[in-house]
């Protein structure tokens, strides 16, 4: 039995204990919030984050607006080109002199592919997501579509992007283009390209390239020689920038101005997003940043 003084200063040590609690659960509870960051501002007109894990929403700034895409289009030119059935990465395809003319004629980004060259599909998928290049999409569009003619290939294969945005349940999304170079029907949101880039990243195909930040090809000229191109780079300068940075794809234009789809995984976890319409290039590459840091932030 605790008596007299003794028994007072237990007391007192006890309510002391209760009390340091109590300070310390108030503290953490009122901490909290603060760390729950604060919502960024980003330039770019809109804007979209989620957690690749579930696809739960992290961050939204017009995500459902439809806008223009520019070479962001590529990804899903790439997803299509990759759910090809009995794919073959290793079969060849010739650059045809249309691919070439068609980038000079639209001052196109492109892979500087050779005519006559042969070049892999997975060379051309390279080709394709790094340097952005329009000749490669071309080429992809061609040998991918079917018809018994160039234009009715193509138009082929994008009826195969369509179809593959609707598979994905996306009602903002519509192609007209291989590459992005709409003919005034081409655009997603936010929301959508992140989608379809979360299901491209299903690829470990996919997954390899646009995290590559430079790749080297080596093609086979008409003569039969190897060639040796000079390096593709990959224009998501998040890759060299961000920590934990996994892809995804670059895309301007006159009407798209500034677009990127990111992705980044930290501690096991995967933000992946997209921003639309941004000022300039270092600005989409902030305007990412921003929303990756958020939503590594909101993961915890």
């Amino acid at each position: 039995m605790i008596t007299g003084i003794k028994g007072t200063r237990v007391r007192r040590a006890v309510a002391a204990v209760v009390t340091t609690s109590a300070v310390l659960t108030t503290g953490a509870l009122t901490a909290a919030p603060a760390q729950a960051v604060t919502t960024p501002s980003i330039v770019a007109a809109g804007g979209y984050a989620m957690n690749n894990a579930n696809g739960a929403t992290l961050y939204t700034k017009a995500a459902d607006t439809r806008r223009s895409t520019g070479s962001t289009t590529k990804i899903m030119t790439a997803k299509v080109v990759l759910a090809q059935p009995n794919l073959n990465l290793d079969a060849k395809v010739t650059i045809q002199k249309a691919y070439s003319d068609y980038v000079v004629a639209n001052n196109a980004s492109q892979a500087h592919l050779i005519v006559g060259d042969k070049v892999t599909v997975r060379q051309l998928l390279y080709g394709l997501m790094l340097p952005s290049g329009c000749d490669a999409a071309y080429a992809l569009a061609d040998k991918f579509g079917s018809g018994t003619t160039r234009a009715a290939r193509v138009k082929s294969f994008i009826g195969k992007m369509n179809s593959a945005a609707t598979s994905l349940g996306l009602r903002n999304t519509h192609f007209d283009s291989f590459d992005g170079i709409g003919n005034g029907s081409n655009y997603s949101t936010p929301r959508d390209l992140t989608k379809i880039a979360s299901s491209a990243m299903k690829s470990t195909t996919f997954r390899t390239i646009v995290k590559t930040k430079s790749y080297t090809a080596k093609t086979i000229t008409k003569s039969g020689t190897i060639r040796t191109m000079a390096p593709w780079t990959n224009t998501n300068t998040l890759l060299s920038s961000y920590s934990g940075a996994i892809g995804v794809k670059t895309g301007s234009g006159p009407e798209a101005k500034y677009c990127l789809v990111f992705a980044a995984t930290r501690n096991g976890k995967t933000v992946i997003g997209t921003v639309l319409a941004s000022s300039s290039i270092s600005q989409r590459a902030t305007d990412a940043t921003r929303l990756l840091n958020y939503g590594f932030a909101r993961l915890g």
